[in-house]
């Protein structure tokens, strides 16, 4: 097997799985480090990886020599590098590196033992440190750049489909440290074409398992992965940046599930809830899903935690004991696939009883779910956008106004809101935890404007800076006045252009590098022709050198300053440059440089335009993330959520509880539901696999195939029976032949 693998021998691989090798037990530490050391198959880039990635490591640094063997702990830095984000792998967890280190400290030579590891170790500690094999050899194959061994292992094991998102998201980073590396373009072409090979196979895994059960896929789209830093399918699509998976039907039904929380409703959903807000009476007249439909919901991990809490849940009863009476047998279809009605949640009893929720979790449920939350903070945005927009528009006086006052409550709120953000994300560093934060554009932008309000509210309190402090507030409200645009993304008409108008700012900026070189190459010209006699003031000149230039852009040509020598007294040297050099830069400016930049714009459109809804539905992840972590509470009020908080935190540390971070919705099953929902992934890999082979099979491509074949095997039979008959011909004309001899004879 070990030869199999280093040689890229896909066929053996197989052969010796089918023979009853099993690779819990073949996957040891020492196997799998041999496998990453390798110098033999295809070439890769590995260690140009281990190079950039590790190169900060100080282990690394003094080791930085040929005969370096790369470890575990390395591998796991370089795929939580590539993963980005909040991602860990498990070679850097706690637990795999004491079992890894204890391992290496029993082991003399770690590099050599190959064979001998399972005398070293029993099978229970092998299973444990590697309790899905096929996973870490997909990952050695992704890094190796081994193609066809990363589908065979993909084919194999459990959470085919968070495999191929990984495999996607490892290719789509790898090919962009490619890029970065000035590699060969070949390799940067050869990694997105593999990474598009996974994304395709994701897509029609999901497609396929949502026509055999929709239920089924959404669980396999929001369960947690444990193997995969408890993430989810539907995280891993968004960080693979897989759009059509995400826009997917499946996916959408769950976001639109998910955005409406515990509220059942298809029609008016926003009207209907701004009445519940304004006229708290009325919720009681809305439609709610049952409490076993809220159990079937995705939830966070604080969910899940004050669930665990309640140990005398009715329904955690009836489910324990059920389980005890009876045990239920999954069933399976003649295709293959699992049936809706196999799964155990399906078998329990209250699955069929549907029970009301009280009112007090009706009214829980409504200020919980993540539309009421987006409509309770626009209308509180909007309020603070109407109060600050009278703030600058009105004589700013050394006294505080009321208006005045709730702004500034409105941004500091939001300012500790923005810390609990960080201070909640995943990652463990601070530092990462900031780099998260800042990885969505509009974290940065709240920053700015919260850091120049800040600076002005400082000014505020000075009597000589009162009007300075009105200018800054006066600048900054057209930063939260922008911030609109996040709101007007969640619809589905508008939320589109929001995305093409941010893709255009792009193009936009890159076309501003090549203008200002425009720009300022004509404005010293004219600046140094039209006034060679007055001294240099760097403030005014400085400003003369762009002011002019940019306003001609527009149409504005100054035109009583283009020939100074109208007014005897104030003509030059050479004056005539100047107008000469007008007229090219006319010509460049706005004739080509505007013009180019309308044609890439329309070209931008037109390439955005056509995948913009899918864009939409891509975004709407996130934003559904977003509220669903945020507190109930809109600023200013949202103080009294973090009192909360706090109060919440401090009483489970006086407990000795772990504070988890995690801000993702998933479903929290047993281990027996997920392997259940892991024997119908299998099924569906399978029964996908068999259906692509028939319609393989019966393609056009494949039966020119089969009937050339059979037409050349026709003809090499015919050829043969001719070869026959001529060397019986020959036969018979020798019998012949000694025949007439004789009878001369």
């Amino acid at each position: 097997m070990m030869d199999a693998l280093i040689n890229d021998r896909v066929d053996f691989v197989k052969l010796l799985l089918e023979n009853g090798v099993s690779m819990h037990t073949f996957l040891t530490i020492p196997r799998l480090e041999e496998l990453y050391n390798t110098r033999q198959g295809p070439s890769n880039t590995l260690r140009y990886l281990f190079r950039d990635i590790c190169k900060v490591r100080l282990h690394f640094k003094q080791h930085q020599h040929s005969n370096y063997r790369v470890t575990l702990p390395d591998v796991g830095v370089v795929v939580q590098h590539l993963m980005g984000g909040a991602f860990r792998s498990s070679y850097c967890r706690k637990r795999f590196r004491q079992k890894y280190y204890a391992l290496k400290n029993n082991v003399t030579s770690l590099g050599n033992v190959v064979t001998s590891i399972p005398h070293l170790v029993n099978t229970k500690m092998v299973e444990d440190l590697f309790p899905y094999p096929f996973h870490d050899l997909m990952i050695w194959a992704v890094l190796m750049k081994r193609q066809k061994m990363a589908l065979f292992m993909w084919q194999h094991g459990e959470e085919a489909m968070a495999k191929a998102l990984l495999a996607c998201r490892l290719y789509k980073a790898m090919a962009h440290e490619a890029d970065q590396d000035d590699l060969e373009i070949e390799l940067t072409a050869e990694f997105r074409r593999y990474a598009k090979d996974f994304q395709t196979l994701a897509l029609e895994l999901l497609e396929h398992c949502y026509k055999i059960d929709d239920d089924y896929t959404q669980q396999l789209l929001t369960y947690e992965l444990k193997n995969f830093s408890e993430q989810t399918s539907l995280s891993l699509a968004m960080v693979a940046n897989h759009r059509e998976f995400i826009a997917h039907t499946c996916c959408q039904v769950l976001l639109n599930d998910l955005w409406i929380g515990g509220l059942r409703m298809r029609k008016n959903t926003t009207f209907k809830v701004i009445m519940g807000i304004f006229i708290p009476p009325s919720i009681g007249l809305l439609e709610f899903k049952s409490k076993e439909e809220l159990q079937l919901m995705p939830q966070t991990m604080e969910e899940h935690l004050e669930d665990l809490e309640d140990a005398d849940s009715t329904v955690d009863h009836m489910y324990a004991s059920f389980e005890e009476e009876q045990v239920i047998e999954v069933a399976t279809k003649e295709n293959g696939a699992v049936p809706h009605d196999t799964s155990i949640i399906s078998h329990l009893p209250f699955r069929k009883k549907k029970s009301p929720l009280r009112m007090g979790k009706k009214i829980y449920e409504f200020y919980n779910a993540p539309v009421t939350k987006f409509c309770a903070h626009t209308i509180a945005y909007l309020t603070f956008l109407v109060l600050f927009g009278y703030t600058v528009l009105s004589q700013i006086h050394t006294g505080l106004k009321w208006q005045e006052i709730y702004v500034m409550s409105h941004i500091f709120t939001l300012a500790i809101e923005k810390i609990r953000q960080i201070i909640a994300s995943e990652p463990v560093k601070i530092s990462m935890k900031i780099r998260v934060f800042w990885e969505r554009l509009w974290n940065i932008w709240d920053t700015i404007a919260i850091l120049l309000f800040s600076v002005g509210v400082v000014f505020r309190n000075f009597e000589s800076l009162l009007q300075a402090a009105h200018i800054i507030y006066t600048v900054d409200i057209v930063f939260w006045l922008v911030r609109i645009l996040e709101i007007l993304s969640v619809n589905k008409y508008l939320g589109p252009y929001v995305k093409i108008i941010g893709k255009l700012i792009v193009d936009m900026a890159y076309f501003l590098v090549i203008l200002f070189i425009v720009v300022t190459s004509f404005g010293i010209v004219r600046q140094a022709v039209h006034f060679q006699a007055e001294p240099v003031d760097w403030h005014y000149t400085l400003r003369n050198i762009w002011f002019y230039p940019y306003w001609m852009i527009y149409g504005e040509l100054f035109a009583d300053e283009i020939d100074p020598c109208d007014e005897p007294d104030k003509c030059v040297y050479a004056a005539w440059v100047a107008p000469a050099l007008m007229f090219l830069f006319l010509l460049v400016a706005n004739i080509l440089m505007v013009n180019l930049l309308i044609a890439r714009f329309n070209a931008t459109f037109i390439r955005n335009n056509a995948i913009s809804r899918e864009i939409w539905k891509f975004q709407r992840y996130t934003l559904i993330i977003e509220y669903e972590m945020r507190p109930i509470l809109p600023p200013p009020l949202i103080i009294f959520n973090h009192m909360y908080l706090a109060v919440k935190y401090l009483r489970r540390r006086c407990k000795g509880k772990r504070e988890y971070f995690d801000n993702g919705l998933k479903l929290f099953l047993s281990h027996e539901d997920t392997e259940k929902l892991h024997d119908f992934e299998e099924e569906c890999v399978e029964d996908y696999y068999r259906e692509k082979e028939l319609k393989f099979q019966a393609s056009s491509e494949e039966r020119i195939r089969l009937i050339s074949e059979r037409s050349e095997n026709m003809a090499l039979k015919v050829d043969d029976m001719n070869q026959k008959e001529n060397t019986i011909k020959l036969s018979l004309q020798t019998v012949d032949y000694r025949l007439t001899k004789l009878e001369e004879i």
